[in-house]
This record gives structure tokens, C-alpha cells and sequence, in this order.
């Protein structure tokens, strides 16, 4: 990490967190994540600060997820384990999504623009969540052969009803209404107000503050939508999923069939389950720890090789999914995902 890379002061009684990779729409690597976990960790008991506010440089948005190519190359080098470079990335990443969902002051987040992925892992969580009427959020991740992790399957068990199994499986992007709707966010505020925001913060609490700039929320699709969608997605397999959407009727449930059908297959079939585990676990950390042993799996597939390479490195976007259907997907396969890693556990604990 290059010193500028994630930018952190402390004024006003305010802890300022920054990501600073704008050309990379502030993707978030292994130094910054360390670099703001110790910030946050400190701040936690300094009385000079009442609030931490975290924003992105540039106009592109918050985080548009971690660092995919680094993941990638250590992925094809056959550096697979725990304790990789990307497995201690994880590691580290992952303790801060638990610090985040679990700090003793106000965590104000604006999600203005792209937030996906790990930018959902640093947001997510917080106490304070904002979007603008330029958010677009969401967990990406089927589509490069990964599982949504940071604890975004935690956040999308606990959608209403199955909106958040549509957008695991689907990468449906989130609105501001939708994101507010399934409890991604919190409050919404147009973009102009932003920098005003940020000035009463140095003055006023976080609450008196947003309450100043907050408006209602614009109407969620989704929400709009939830009928097909809780009819179609309580399904048990993927398999019965596409088969409901399909005959539904509807042109939007068809378009969510033919999404879907696009998307690793094996990555579906554990986010499924990954999804319906998460939502009766009994903490964040809980589901932290399951992510965790998913994700070092995911980091010796084919398919995360694969997806990456098509979407980011060749840009081909023709991706060669291996098993390359969902019937081909054997129940080993996905059990495999979730074996545990013995001594390399995280083994987060939620607070008693």
C-alpha cells in the first residue's frame, strides 16, 4: 500500500477514514484493511473521538470491492491455503467486517455510488449507513465463481422475505430504495448534500446531523417485485429456483432464470446453502467463520480462476464453468466447500 492509498485523520471529533484509489474505484487490498482496522481499534477509546465517518475519493463510489486480480494470480499459482496471501487478506478483512458490525460509536458510511462486494463489508455492518440516488450495491460475486463473503450472506439471509436470495444468485444490483428496503442502508440523502453533511458532523451527533439532510427513500423495485420473487426463491435447490422463475409468466422473472443460468454453477449451489445457514446462525461472527472456510475453498476451484479471467483479465465475459451445469453439481462438491479448516479456523467469537 502506497501511503495515500487509504487516507486517515482525526479532527473535530471526528475519525476519518478515506479509501483513495479512485482509478480503482477505491478497491480495498491487505494494507488498507489493516491500516484501518488499527485506526478503528484506537479510536475506540479515544475520547477525542465521537464519530467516524468513512467516504471514497472520487466520483465513482465508495468500494467497488476487493482486489480480484491479486486473488486471481494467487489463485492460478496454486497458492491455495490459509495461508496464502489472499487467505490472510481474508483473515484480516474478515475481522474487520466483525470489528465493524460490533463498534462502540457511530459509524456513518456513505455508500454514494458502486458499492460492492468488500465495499458492502465495510459498510454493511456500520451504524450509520447512507445512500444517494447514485448507489448501486450489490454482491457480485457467483458471477466470477466466488461465494459473497464479508458478511454479505449474513446481510442477505435477513433481506424480507427472499429478496436477498435474488441477489446473491441473480448480482441484481441495489438501488438506494432497495438497498434501504433489505436493510443495507439506513438513511438516503441526494449527493449534493453530502459535503454539507460532512461539515455538520464536525458539530452536531450523527443523528442530529443526518436528521438535517435525510429524505424519504425513493420506492425499491424489489420490493415492488416481492411477491414473484419470495414465490419463485423459497425453493430448496437452484434447480427448482429456475424452474419456478421460468414458469412464472412474468418478463422479470424470466430475465432472473436466464441471469441466473449465466453464473457459476457450483458457486450457486453454496451460496444457496451458504444463504439458508446463514439465516438461522445465531451472530455475525458465526457467519464470518463459515464465509471464511467457503472462501479459502473457493480459492483452490476452477471456477474462481476461471471467473476472474473472464471478467477482468481477458474480458472475454465467456467464462468455461466447471461442472458447466447445475445437474452436473454433486452434493460432495458442495460439502466440500464447507469442511472445516482445523488449526487455520478464524474462529471469531461474538461478544457475550
Amino acid at each position: 500500500m502506497t501511503e495515500s492509498e487509504v487516507l486517515i485523520d482525526k479532527r473535530d471529533g471526528l475519525g476519518l477514514i478515506t479509501l483513495n484509489r479512485p482509478k480503482a474505484i477505491n478497491a480495498l487490498n491487505h494494507p488498507m484493511a489493516l491500516a484501518i482496522t488499527a485506526a478503528l481499534q484506537v479510536w475506540a477509546d479515544d475520547d477525542e473521538v465521537r464519530t467516524v465517518v468513512v467516504t471514497g475519493a472520487g466520483e465513482r463510489g465508495l468500494c467497488a470491492g476487493g482486489d480480484i486480480v491479486a486473488i486471481h494470480n494467487d489463485a492460478k499459482s496454486g497458492t491455495v491455503s490459509a495461508d496464502s496471501a489472499t487467505g490472510r487478506f481474508w483473515r484480516d478483512e474478515y475481522v474487520l467486517n466483525a470489528l465493524i458490525g460490533r463498534y462502540p460509536k457511530p459509524y456513518v458510511v456513505i455508500m454514494d455510488g458502486i458499492v460492492m462486494g468488500g465495499g458492502v463489508g465495510l459498510s454493511g455492518h456500520g451504524s450509520h449507513r447512507i445512500v444517494t440516488e447514485r448507489s448501486k450495491i450489490g454482491m457480485p460475486e457467483v458471477g466470477i465463481g466466488f461465494i459473497p463473503d464479508v458478511g454479505g450472506t449474513y446481510l442477505l439471509a435477513r433481506t424480507p422475505g427472499e429478496i436477498g436470495t435474488h441477489v446473491a444468485l441473480t448480482t441484481a444490483r441495489m438501488t438506494a430504495g432497495d438497498a434501504i428496503a433489505a436493510d443495507f442502508a439506513d438513511y438516503y440523502v441526494a449527493s449534493e448534500h453530502i459535503p454539507a453533511l460532512l461539515e455538520t458532523l464536525r458539530t452536531e451527533t450523527a443523528e442530529i446531523a443526518i436528521a438535517k439532510f435525510a429524505a424519504d427513500a425513493p420506492e425499491s423495485e424489489l420490493v415492488a417485485q416481492q411477491d414473484w420473487i419470495d414465490a419463485c426463491y423459497s425453493a430448496d435447490t437452484v434447480e427448482e429456483i429456475v424452474d419456478r422463475l421460468r414458469s412464472h409468466g412474468s418478463p422479470e422473472a424470466a430475465k432472473a432464470a436466464g441471469d441466473i443460468l449465466t453464473k457459476s454453477p457450483v458457486a450457486l449451489k453454496v451460496t444457496l446453502r451458504s444463504l439458508r445457514a446463514a439465516r438461522t446462525a445465531p451472530s455475525l461472527e458465526a457467519v464470518l467463520n463459515q464465509e471464511y472456510r467457503v472462501s479459502i475453498a473457493s480459492l483452490a476451484s476452477h471456477d474462481l480462476v476461471e471467473g476472474i479471467r473472464a471478467q477482468v483479465i481477458d474480458k472475454d465475459r465467456n467464462p468455461q464453468w466447471s461442472p458447466a451445469t447445475l445437474a452436473e453439481v454433486t452434493t460432495e462438491q458442495v460439502d466440500a466447500y464447507f469442511a472445516e479448516l482445523g488449526d487455520k479456523e478464524l474462529g471469531l467469537e461474538a461478544d457475550k
